[in-house]
């Protein structure tokens, strides 16, 4: 690590491209098919307008994440707009809130991962494969951000043929069965006796698809003129993932009507082995690998950047998280930290590790959506005039659904993120002396 005078700083190499493949990375969109039969039997076939409601609602948050991303261009995501526009004791709470996501998300994902090769090779246990997760996507992301993204493009083009190649399967299997005319149809969005309730149910879900495409915002600092590219990130990577959510689903409700299936957790495996055959279905599985492996590339390059940020600020320790590699210019020992954490799935299941790390992600949204509106107020009262369908009306709009959504999760995960969050409280009064002192401010406060 430097031990020079002049800290090294994060180097300005990522242009829209490489953000917004960056942030489909970081979604999945091969995850559409992993939850598909969770979704349509929440909605009784109506899986299509599950995540065209999902996608409404996001577009909303997202909007309130480009907001700030341009108001403040730096690293840090829902942590520094928060502590920015509201107090920094209560950013520092978010940042405690969303670590849930960003610490546990990369787990999670290499465990998921590590079941499918388990499955496919039950020879080999499990620890090993979620040791090559960890170990080959820490070294990507430590070598460097260009790296990972030259990595993320071709694991990307990957798995968008895959499901390129699902959705022609899919329709040429309709066509087959129906004619041209079948692929017109109102059912994935009406489903067989589908209830509002069931798709408002199947929307909370699908929306969980959604949870990464604020993750580009941590990349500010790495960004080329990042007040313009980094909002159009965001809301191109909400609009492209949830447009491939929304097709995806469709086509796959047409050649499977309705939510009843022999095993709702496989059933797109099962699909994809009827539309295309056993070779077919070896490829979709080796897909869904490979996505889990691009998403938790980008989940690990975002965590470590929030760590990163934190680290700078002094709230975690600055020697150990708020330092960068002098050769390589990235936040090594928070990369590795989030390494440490991911060893942990090794002891642990995936209905275990996934039951609460949403919640920190939408208190974060919630919170994100409240700074857009303070920003609004202060600016307003200094003469400067903001849009405000743009700062206040979708703002609120964004907090109310994003609050619907956080009440939909399971007892467990609203216990285990307030624990979490009473943790966060108690580190916080320490660090402050009972509260009576702001956090350190960010090292640097504006990016050009």
């Amino acid at each position: 690590m430097s031990t020079t005078h002049a800290q090294p700083t994060l180097t300005r190499t990522l242009k829209l491209p490489s953000l917004v493949l960056f942030g489909l990375a970081y979604l999945t969109p091969l995850i559409v098919l992993g939850i598909f039969g969770v979704i349509a039997t929440e909605t009784s076939g109506a899986s299509a307008s599950a995540y065209l409601i999902a996608l409404i609602a996001m577009l909303f948050t997202a909007n309130s994440y480009g907001r700030m991303a341009k108001a403040y261009p730096v690293a840090g995501s829902a942590y520094t707009y928060v502590r920015r526009t509201i107090d920094g004791r209560v950013g520092f709470l978010v940042g405690w809130a969303i670590m849930l996501d960003y610490l546990f998300l990369p787990m999670v994902i290499w465990l998921i991962g590590g079941s499918y090769l388990q499955a496919q090779f039950p020879g080999v246990p499990m620890p090993v494969w979620i040791l090559v997760f960890i170990l080959i996507t820490s070294a990507l992301n430590i070598i460097g951000i260009k790296v990972a993204d030259r990595a993320n493009l071709v694991l990307m083009t990957f798995q968008i043929l895959v499901i390129i190649f699902f959705v022609a399967l899919s329709i040429a299997n309709v066509v087959s069965a129906d004619g041209a005319g079948g692929l017109v149809s109102a059912s994935p969005f009406v489903g067989i006796d589908a209830t509002f309730a069931g798709i408002a149910g199947g929307a909370a879900i699908a929306a969980y698809s959604f949870l990464g495409f604020d993750a580009v915002t941590t990349l500010t600092e790495e960004t080329i003129e990042p007040r313009r590219t980094v909002p159009k990130a965001i809301l191109l990577v909400a609009l492209i993932g949830g447009g491939i959510f929304v097709i995806v689903a469709y086509v796959t409700q047409l050649v499977h009507p309705g939510g009843v299936f022999d095993n709702a957790d496989t059933a797109a495996f099962e699909i994809a082995t009827r539309i295309g055959g056993n070779f077919f279905g070896a490829v979709f599985l080796a897909a869904l690998v490979i996505a889990q492996f691009t998403s938790g590339l980008a989940a690990q390059a975002s965590g470590s950047r929030l760590l990163y940020a934190m680290g700078r600020d002094g709230v975690l320790p600055k020697r150990i998280f708020g330092s960068l590699s002098a050769k390589f210019r990235t936040p090594v020992f928070s990369i590795l930290a989030i390494s440490v954490v991911g060893l942990i799935a090794i002891f642990m299941d995936v209905a275990t590790s996934t039951s609460f790390i949403n919640f920190g992600a939408f208190v974060a949204f919630i919170m994100v959506n409240l700074s857009v509106i303070v920003y609004w107020a202060k600016e307003r009262r200094e003469g400067r005039a903001h849009n405000a369908l743009l700062y206040l009306v979708a703002p609120i709009i964004g907090m109310i659904v994003i609050a619907y959504l956080l009440l939909q999760l399971d007892i467990h995960a609203i216990t285990l993120g307030s624990i979490w969050l009473g943790v966060g409280i108690i580190v916080l009064a320490i660090t402050t002396r009972g509260f009576t002192k702001q956090p350190t401010e960010l090292a640097v406060d504006t990016v050009d």
